[in-house]
């Protein structure tokens, strides 16, 4: 398939954050693009309409006006099960999913993807940013609403290089359970760690290391791996695969060692040991460990595509984050409003320890609306154990994804319950409207207020920040 002779292109739940970012690249190709979704607001609407790319609402037959040339569907609204993407198969229209589309905009050009459960979409940004900066006029497609630096989630340019999130979640479930990143066929990954995650289609974590086994053996011999030896998923991995590696962390055995890290007014400095040889005064302006892990793998990727070090360094200083990941909301008598994406334990425990460096002595509320009953399930006692960088906890009911149903016995009351075990003030507070109205009534100056989760919990600012005026 040549995408340069799509005239026109249909997207099929346009308003998740891959498919937008996908959706702007095939702008920028000259395709037409139109596409589908639900009513609700989402982060990428502000995009969509500044492009002035139109979408219907709801997934219907009658959508596919002028028969588009390709349709591209998303896991996250039936994949090919969706009403739309069956009747676009009975049309005769060709139908991939996002998994496949991510790796037709590949082709032709010196793929770079990244991978892990935490991380990825940063890490992506970062190295689509340091390009940038560098002049390469790289492509991207990247799973956020926004990336401060690049003034777009997806872009299609004149340079070599694509830069992609390569997420393991399966292309359509229950229809085409092959991981949605075997489709890319990158020169170089990121592996930033492994971890178990998405139980309502991996049964264990074997599943998922035998899933990024199967993604790492696609580098070629000219290519290169960068992975995070404090992973200890990702050690396990690396005595089992043959391609060529160049590893990062906090280790003694990395290739690339991270050393002395600074926080100071909310900035972030570190230094890199690689061969021998130091890279001092790196600057970052988003925080936490994590983030200098992230920097810390563009930095080895840059170096590897030949780009040096100083051109590096301004480009890391250059990025200034993605939407709904640790992003400033806003600020209201002194009282600070964040959010983050974060939607699994781990992540959950490096952004509040980040927020923590970042802000000493200052007293963290989170806010956690967990992200589908699943993962709640999976992980209920990790979820309980998680927010102990937070002095106070609130747990609002489950966003459930579209693709599942509600489990018995699984609820964030019961989650509070769990975690009265673990933490001094945990508290459930059903929705919108109660966490506004006890945030009106017990915030201070200095606190940081700060949401979390995967859902539409972004949609709860505007009420949040009314309540803190009140």
């Amino acid at each position: 398939m040549e995408l340069k002779k799509i005239k026109h292109l249909h997207f099929v739940g346009i308003k998740g954050v891959g498919m937008t970012a996908l959706a702007l690249c095939a702008q920028d190709l000259g395709i037409k693009v139109t596409g589908s979704d639900l009513k609700e607001v989402f982060v990428t609407d502000e995009i969509l309409e500044k492009r002035k790319i139109e979408w219907k609402v709801g997934f219907k037959k009658e959508n596919l006006v002028g028969k588009p040339d390709l349709v591209i569907v998303t896991g996250a609204h039936q994949g090919l099960a969706n009403p739309e993407a069956k009747a676009s198969r009975k049309l005769g229209i060709k139908t991939i999913t996002q998994g496949e589309a991510v790796g037709e905009f590949m082709k032709g050009k010196v793929g770079i993807s990244t991978c892990g459960v935490g991380g990825k979409t940063t890490t992506a940004a970062m190295i689509a940013t340091v390009l940038d900066k560098a002049g390469l006029k790289p492509s991207f497609a990247i799973g956020a609403g926004e990336i401060a630096s690049l003034g777009v989630s997806g872009r299609y340019d004149k340079g070599n290089h694509f830069v992609a999130e390569a997420d393991e979640y399966v292309a359509s479930p229950g229809i085409d359970n092959r991981p949605k990143f075997i489709f890319q066929k990158p020169r170089v990954i990121v592996a930033t760690n492994i971890e178990y995650d998405h139980p309502d289609v991996y049964p264990d974590l074997k599943a998922v290391l035998v899933a990024y086994k199967g993604f790492f053996e696609k580098i070629p011999d000219d290519g290169l791996l960068v992975a995070c030896i404090d992973n200890q998923n990702i050690r396990r991995l690396l005595t089992e695969i043959k391609a060529p590696v160049q590893t990062y962390g906090f280790s003694r055995e990395a290739d690339w060692q991270i050393e002395k890290i600074y926080f100071s007014q909310e900035q972030t400095l570190f230094n890199l040991v690689h061969q021998g040889m130091a890279v001092e005064e790196i600057k970052l302006q988003v925080p936490g460990k994590y983030n200098v892990l992230n920097a810390t793998a563009a930095f080895a990727v840059g170096t590897f595509l030949g780009i040096g070090a100083q051109k590096i360094k301004e480009g890391l200083k250059l990025f200034q984050g993605t939407r709904r990941r640790f992003e400033l909301i806003g600020e209201v008598g002194g009282v600070r409003v964040y959010d983050d994406y974060a939607h699994h334990p781990i992540e959950i425990k490096s952004m509040l320890a980040a927020a923590k460096g970042w802000f000493p002595g200052k007293r963290i509320i989170a806010i956690f609306q967990p992200h589908t009953f699943s993962r709640t399930k999976a992980f209920f006692d990790q979820f309980a154990r998680a927010f102990s960088q937070a002095e106070v906890v609130i747990f609002t009911d489950i966003y459930s994804s579209a693709r599942e149903k509600p489990l018995k016995g699984i609820n964030s009351r019961l989650l509070a319950q769990e975690a009265q075990k673990y933490h001094p003030r945990p508290i459930y507070l059903a929705g919108k409207g109660e966490v506004a109205e006890y945030l009106s009534e017990n915030t201070k100056i200095g606190d940081i207020i700060i949401t979390v989760g995967a859902g539409d919990i972004f949609l709860w600012h505007k009420e949040i920040l009314k309540s803190l005026k009140s």
